[in-house]
């Protein structure tokens, strides 16, 4: 097994082990494998309901849907009915999971329940056969970044008539559950492993992996390297159970010896790394707590070409310390008043062709077909906006020429030279089409200016904001970036601050270059200095190549940006906001 690193340092640290704040490459695999989401139940109440019945109260009970990928709205829950009661608090929780990529409508439709069906069980319940109450409907974002996690929404007819009667309120709360939350901490050794180097002893490191329901093995973590050392100790590993599933679930546990040699790739320095492997085991996480209960130690094995049996060896694991904790989450965040601050920066170089002309990746569309750079700001501003209470986004232009004659690499989408904000998506959407009216396509494409014009507002955030504000900026381009070093740089100096890149590349432009910006390849950016990014904060994707898979724009692009966010809070030892500390006045918001 191969892979390469920046620095040997990188190459030796652990990855995916949490706490630490470090670039997690293995997991970055793991979320492209498997879509990450958090479990939560909705708690629901309601007030004012009307009242339909004639000698009591209305019966009520909450059905609620989601709606999927095809616009159609499904079933997820139903609550228990509350007999003779117009202000229930219902006790069956409905459980919906929560994908920060996607946005998710819901609907909540309240029936009062006949009087004849009170001892029919609710799952079989026919709702043409209930009176219906009223409905309501939000997205889950909207819920999950309110003050408490609690959200009210007025009640409605389906038909949207009658706005004027009051039928009510019902009021939505979000809790992430327990197991979405709790993380394993353990302390891992070994003895007695194989030597494998012939001038001094192993550099020995664990890799753990999670088998997938293909049956293969995608990787979840690794402890750093221990140098000349055949009885290692590592550092506490920190495993989510959003990671390994459940306790249950095999894990494959294998350990390596570390070499390295020095190569360098064109400009690029680079370590050439190599991974012999030691041993290895196959454990549960439930093994393992058992393993640390009993203070006893598990045989490696190697394959054996003999009767195709497993050798074991003589090197053992032990687990020094086993303890179950909880988190602080990506909603824990959100949810205490921390915002996303959405930014755009749209590529205006003449490669994208006369915008007057179909054949144009700028041509507007008379009939309101979207062009893919409107896709890419629809879809990616859609969900971000949630996260940003103003919605007042920052929108440039670069590689055009403006009308006084001079080419910009950073100037203000709108036409204003003094402020470059406008009020939401259709803002961005209009902005861009006014320029393309008074702007002259030209080049090259450089993406230095405007990624630093976004370090620049990330800065000031930091002393103005108390970091509660993470900015996401992102860049739409038709071509290969031609300032790489000085992109690299600014993308390198970035990484400390609290701000996510992500670029999407349209039409049919050969990016394989651009790949190198995004460090899901197991190499961090170092600028010429020698200095190494931080974190990995850029993302990139080709949109020919999502449009022609099973996932969209918006999920390749936005999987990682959760793990983005925490990594910085994590490493800058930034906690959630006390109650008291909430920008937002109350704790729920009625529509």
């Amino acid at each position: 097994m191969g892979g390469c690193f920046s620095d040997v340092k990188g190459g030796k640290q652990a990855v995916g082990v949490g706490g630490n704040g470090a670039h997690n490459d293995a997991l970055d695999l793991f979320y492209k494998s498997h879509q990450m989401f958090t479990q939560l139940e909705l708690s629901l109440s309601a007030s004012n309901l009307l009242d339909r019945d004639i000698t009591s109260k209305s019966d009520p009970m909450v059905v609620v849907y989601a709606k999927k990928r095809d616009g159609k709205m499904e079933e997820i829950g139903r609550t228990e009915v509350i007999l003779n009661c117009l202000n229930p608090e219902w006790i069956e929780k409905i459980s919906v999971a929560f994908h920060f990529e996607i946005v998710q409508p819901l609907e909540f439709h309240v029936y009062d329940v006949d009087t004849k069906y009170h001892s029919v069980p609710t799952t079989t319940l026919k709702l043409g056969d209930q009176d219906f109450l009223g409905m309501a409907s939000c997205t889950l974002s909207e819920i999950v970044t309110k003050p408490s996690r609690s959200l009210s929404l007025r009640l409605k007819n389906k038909s949207r008539h009658d706005v004027l009667r009051n039928l009510g309120e019902i009021t939505v709360h979000a809790e992430e559950t327990v197991a979405s939350r709790s993380a394993v901490e353990m302390v891992l050794r070994c003895t007695h492993l194989d030597n494998k180097d012939f001038f001094s002893k192993s550099d020995p490191f664990l890799r753990i992996s999670r088998m997938v329901e293909t049956g293969g093995y995608v990787p979840i973590c690794k402890t750093e390297v221990i140098d000349d050392n055949l009885n290692p100790k590592w550092k506490p590993l920190c495993l989510s159970v959003q990671k390994f599933g459940n306790k249950d679930n095999p894990l494959l546990i294998e350990c390596f010896d570390f070499n390295s040699s020095g190569n360098h790739f064109k400009d690029a320095k680079r370590i050439d790394v190599k991974f012999i492997a030691i041993s290895k085991m196959q454990k549960s996480v439930a093994d393992l707590e058992k393993l640390y209960k009993e203070r006893t130690g598990a045989n490696f094995v190697i394959p054996s070409t003999r009767h195709r049996q497993e050798k074991v060896l003589k090197g053992q694991l032990f687990v020094d310390q086993y303890c179950v904790k909880e988190q602080i989450s990506f909603i824990d965040y959100i949810s205490s008043g921390f915002e996303l601050n959405f930014m755009v920066a749209i590529d205006l170089t003449a490669s994208n062709g006369n915008p007057h002309h179909s054949d144009s990746l700028h041509y507007i569309d008379a009939y309101g077909r979207l062009n893919s750079y409107q896709k890419a700001v629809m879809e990616v501003g859609e969900v971000i906006q949630f996260y940003d209470s103003d919605r007042q986004f920052p929108a440039w232009g670069f590689g055009g020429k403006l009308p006084g004659g001079t080419v910009s690499h950073c100037f203000n989408l709108n036409g204003n030279p003094g402020a470059s904000e406008v009020v939401g998506v259709e803002g961005i959407m209009d902005a861009y089409a006014s320029a393309l009216r008074s702007v002259t396509l030209s080049g090259p494409t450089l993406f230095g200016p405007v990624i630093n014009m976004a370090a620049q507002m990330a800065v000031q955030s930091i002393t103005s904001h108390n970091n509660t504000k993470y900015y996401v900026l992102l860049i739409i381009t038709d071509g290969v970036v031609t300032d790489l070093q000085e992109t690299i740089n600014a993308v390198v100096k970035a990484s400390d601050l609290p701000l996510s890149i992500l670029i999407v590349g349209v039409g049919n432009a050969d990016f394989k270059s651009m790949e190198v910006l995004d460090a899901d390849n197991g190499r961090r950016l170092e600028s010429p200095t020698g200095r190494v990014a931080t974190r990995d904060i850029v993302q990139f994707i080709p949109m020919r190549e999502v449009q022609s898979g099973q996932i969209s724009v918006v999920q390749a692009l936005l999987e990682e940006l959760p793990d983005q966010f925490l990594s910085f809070m994590r490493s800058r030892d930034v906690k959630p906001l006390p109650c008291s500390d909430f920008p937002q006045a109350s704790s729920s918001t009625v529509k």
